[in-house]
């Protein structure tokens, strides 16, 4: 009985393991902003990095635009070549943002909110809902482009489906392409979006609202070889390394990523930088969190069972009524009947060859006259055939019959000299 409810236990605790091994990858794939490379390339060779620069960093655009520059060159060192056939293919992506604020106004309501000021394919890594409309690119010639959340589209319109109208920044009419549902639950608010957030060019936030510069860059790029893409990035943005923090979204919730977590506990939240993180990286650094502690539950609901399956079995073990010689021996002598079997299939299978070529001589010398046969013998034009004692051969065919001693075994000896007449003899 108390086996029993121990199989039990530890089969639950196993059911419980798998849960949790369950829930914790659909939690990782649910971060869309950290599975961009996922999406680029259905290969699994690229490879999504992050950069984080500090307060005092003052990275510029025009450092960023040098680096974009130098990519190409460095893929094709390192014999990275596109593939795909359409011309508009891309090899790689990126975006920079900035923080800051702007105001709002569509002529009767002003709303001063969050803003980011972006560049490149933003919302490539931070597909955010949309309400209604579309995105915006920061490669846009035009900058006079604007993406705003639901909170902003009720204060300002009064409304969600609100694409295509105009609102005015520092004066200057920009065009509201769509609306966003903001990121909403404890970890979302705790990460910075608890305030209304819109999104705007690089160029609009620098010039007509208040910036903070440049703090996050993001490239998705191949990755021809593990850590390529991650040492590339951080050897030649530019940046100090005293300034900047460059993570591998690619592989940050995998299980050594998770288990590593597990070791950094108590200094992970130290930070030495003056970085203040975006509140994409707060919420996937609180989702990291969690994913460890849920990993480390796991554990322990696994080591369970595990504990239980080899106490069960040292007790087997020691209770067994037979030794690994008797497994030895079975194994050889299994392995020795199946030769065996093999040997007897291809006798069987030669005997079977013999019996037919036997039947088929004797059907042909049956349809043939006395007169014909000998015609043909003296001729040369087919096979005469010779009926020769098996156990009497000295060789011919290079086998030695395997019949049994005392019982006889007649084959065929095919003879083909031209003009030379062999007759056919009986074994004694």
């Amino acid at each position: 009985m108390k086996k029993i409810v121990l199989g039990i236990s530890g089969g639950i605790s196993f059911l419980i393991f798998l849960i949790l091994l369950l829930v914790t990858n659909h939690l990782g794939q649910s971060q869309l902003t950290q599975t961009v490379a996922e999406r680029w390339s259905d290969d699994g060779k690229a490879s999504q990095i992050s950069c984080f620069f500090s307060v005092g960093s003052d990275i510029t655009e025009d450092e960023i635009i040098s680096f974009e520059h130098k990519v190409d060159g460095a893929l094709t060192d390192a014999s990275v070549e596109q593939e795909s056939e359409n011309p508009g293919a891309r090899l790689w992506a990126d975006t920079y943002s900035a923080d800051g604020q702007v105001t709002l106004s569509n002529g009767k309501t002003s709303l001063t909110a969050d803003a980011i000021g972006i560049g490149g394919d933003f919302f490539l890594f931070h597909p955010l809902t949309l309400l209604s409309g579309a995105y915006f690119s920061g490669n846009d010639l035009m900058k006079d482009y604007c993406v705003i959340d639901e909170d902003a589209a009720w204060q300002l319109f009064g409304s969600n489906d609100v694409n295509g109208m105009t609102v005015y920044i520092g004066g200057v009419p920009h065009i509201v392409t769509g609306v966003v549902r903001r990121p909403s639950g404890h970890l979302a608010e705790a990460a910075g979006l608890d305030s209304t957030v819109v999104y705007v060019s690089y160029q609009t936030l620098t010039e007509l609202g208040n910036s903070r510069g440049i703090n996050h860059y993001e490239i998705v790029m191949p990755n021809p070889v593990t850590g390529f893409a991650y040492k590339y990035v951080k050897e030649n943005l530019g940046a100090d390394e005293k300034e900047v923090e460059v993570v591998e979204n690619s592989s940050r919730y995998s299980l050594l990523s998770r288990l590593k977590l597990i070791g950094e506990f108590g200094t992970r939240s130290m930070n030495g930088k003056a970085i203040i993180y975006p509140y994409w990286e707060n919420i996937a650094r609180g989702y990291a969190d969690i994913l460890m502690v849920l990993t480390l539950l796991g554990a322990l609901f696994l080591a369970y069972p595990v504990g239980l399956g080899i106490v069960f079995f040292c007790i087997w073990w020691r209770h067994k009524g037979w030794t690994m010689k008797d497994v030895w021996h079975k194994l050889q002598d299994f392995v020795e009947r199946r030769i065996e079997k093999a040997r007897e299939k291809r006798r069987r299978g030669k005997e079977e060859q013999r019996d037919k070529g036997t039947k088929k001589q004797k059907k042909r010398r049956k349809k043939l006259g006395p007169e014909e046969e000998e015609a043909e013998l003296e001729s040369g034009d087919r096979a005469e055939l010779e009926f020769v004692d098996m156990e009497e051969q000295s060789g011919d065919n290079g086998v030695e019959s395997e019949t049994a001693p005392g019982k006889k075994k007649f084959g065929f000896n095919r003879n083909r000299k031209k003009g030379t007449r062999v007759k056919a003899r009986k074994g004694v």
